[in-house]
């Protein structure tokens, strides 16, 4: 009967090793690498582009710039942008931040992995007996193996699991035979009130997958500004090269001028006084000219910088500019509905609404140190004894065992080092909070201002186009009074340089406006969509909490 007990009791055991070797198999959790892929996308259609953001898919590479070795670069402004995507120095670097946050993730899953422990020893002990009368000393030799591993996980729930096998193989001189105990057992420790749930346990891994969420956020961000950065950089760069081509033409008009004058005033038509002031104005026309194309130089080079094409004479290289800007203005609808986008796709909305997630988390580990600890343990065993190791190992389902089991509890009276935990958790959510709040005005009071920018741009180029058709018309008449002496050199130069000045105003109020939508878009939240770029943190992020 006590035999066919003690079998019963190592069945249960060795069911429950099986059970607890196959938690230890289970329990592996892994991370997930953030989105990489930074580039042209497929725009999905739907009823509202505003209301939500468009679903994105990456496609084959192909669409940036024929970038020539030698000679001009010749781009259009899409070309522009994904050139800068794929080249951009400054991106290359920034795009490393959401891989390197990443291994944090695979750190705080580290504590949930296995872990394997072993030791062996083997000793030698020669020594003597206390000498007795009559009998005097002895001399003993004793030797002894053991061999110790042991297979430890710790799991979501808090559970500590742990499996080990030992061996202790002990032979002398004061032994008729070898002396051989094996032991298999395992042990389950399991949190009741602190550090009990997956809840508080995950805590360092959700912190960490948001962590690498805030950084893909902030890369998108850092592409928005790229893109933005090269598109007003394109349209700068046109608008100088614009200037250098009116500078030249009004140039080419002073010294044509000038010829006139000299002409006139060899046959009598006009006073040589006239002569000084079409000198001045050819000398006047040469320095804007000199200005703007130093100007030109410049821009030239810091696209270059953002588009960063091959070849060793990369700086040499000039540009040739195939997109022109837009004549047509955009619709816009009501400025609200931007703000309420801008809310909901502007990186640093999104950023904030994961730090506030991120403190709810912290608040959660800071609630559960307030608890004090009561943990229920168990220990199971079985130990074989024979002469040899193999039949000490037999001998483990049928020989004896232990069985250890009980509850722990400690408290901390006072517990100050978790309740100034808590009290810095809950700070801190009340500040995401309000940095939620500060944040929202800043978007809105951005969103409306752009907007404004907009409307004052769209009307400066209406203006700008009727000021330069009448300072044309003024010009013309003015010129036509002096080829027939009715008028004067000086007024003829001012008519010209007013003329010019409107030509400038004129396509300066155009980029004007292309950097205004440009700005607005960014502001807004919506360039790389609007653009049809792809890039990390394209999903606006529902706060948990606002929810709530």
């Amino acid at each position: 009967m006590e035999y066919l007990l003690k079998r019963q009791i190592n069945m249960r055991f060795c069911a429950v090793i099986m059970v607890m070797m196959c938690f230890l198999s289970s329990c592996t959790m892994e991370t997930t690498g953030p989105q990489e892929y930074i580039g042209p996308a497929v725009r999905v259609p739907e009823p509202n582009a505003q209301a939500q953001a468009v679903k994105e898919t990456q496609i084959p590479k192909g669409q940036e710039a024929n970038i020539p070795k030698t000679g001009p670069l010749s781009v259009t402004i899409n070309e522009a942008v994904f050139m800068s995507l794929a080249r951009n120095k400054s991106l290359i670097v920034q795009k490393l931040n959401p891989q390197i946050q990443s291994t944090f993730e695979e750190q705080a899953i580290s504590v949930f992995d296995p872990n394997l422990r072993a030791s062996f020893s083997d000793s030698r002990i020669n020594a003597k007996t206390v000498p007795r009368p009559g009998l005097g000393s002895f001399s003993s030799l004793s030797k002894e193996f053991d061999a110790d591993v042991s297979l430890n996980q710790f799991l979501p729930m808090g559970t500590i699991l742990s499996l080990d096998g030992s061996t202790s193989d002990l032979t002398g001189s004061f032994l008729n035979e070898p002396f051989v105990s094996s032991r298999v057992g395992g042990s389950l420790t399991q949190p009741l009130l602190r550090g009990f749930g997956s809840a508080v346990n995950l805590v360092s891994v959700n912190q960490a997958r948001i962590d690498t969420k805030i950084s893909q956020y902030e890369l998108r961000g850092f592409v928005e500004a790229l893109v933005a950065e090269v598109e007003n950089t394109y349209w700068n760069y046109l608008l100088v090269e614009k200037d250098v081509g009116i500078f030249k033409e009004s140039l080419k008009i002073a010294e044509d001028q000038q010829k006139e004058t000299e002409e006139m005033i060899r046959v009598g038509k006009t006073a040589a006084s006239e002569l000084v002031t079409a000198k001045a104005e050819v000398a006047l026309r040469r320095e804007e000219l000199i200005a703007a194309e130093n100007t030109a130089i410049q821009t030239r080079l810091n696209l270059l910088k953002l588009l960063n094409p091959d070849g060793a004479e990369m700086w040499e290289m000039e540009i040739v500019l195939q997109s022109k800007p837009e004549e047509t203005l955009i619709e816009t609808g009501p400025v609200q509905s931007y703000v309420e986008t801008a809310m909901r796709m502007r990186p640093e909305m999104n950023q904030a609404k994961l730090q506030l997630e991120r403190n709810e988390l912290e608040l959660v580990r800071t609630r559960n140190g307030l608890l004090p600890e009561l943990d229920f343990f168990i220990t199971l065993g079985s130990t074989g004894y024979a002469s040899t190791f193999n039949r000490s190992v037999k001998d483990i389902f049928t020989g004896d065992y232990d069985i250890l089991t009980g509850v722990s509890f400690g408290i901390s009276p006072i517990n100050r080092e978790a309740r100034a935990q808590h009290s810095r958790a809950m700070l801190s959510r009340q500040q995401a909070e309000e940095a939620i709040n500060n944040l929202a005005q800043t978007v809105e009071v951005d969103v409306r201002g752009t907007y404004l920018q907009i409307m004052s741009a769209r009307q400066q180029v209406e203006a700008a186009k009727a000021s330069r058709e009448l300072q044309e018309e003024k010009l013309k008449i003015e010129t036509a009074k002096f080829k027939v002496g009715k008028s004067i050199m000086l007024l003829v130069a001012q008519a010209q340089r007013d003329f010019l000045q409107s030509q400038i105003a004129e396509i300066q109020a155009i980029i004007n406006y292309q950097v205004a939508v440009v700005e607005f878009y960014r502001l807004e939240g919506t360039l790389l969509l609007r653009r049809g770029i792809a890039s990390p943190g394209s999903e606006p992020v529902i706060s948990k909490t606002a929810a709530k």
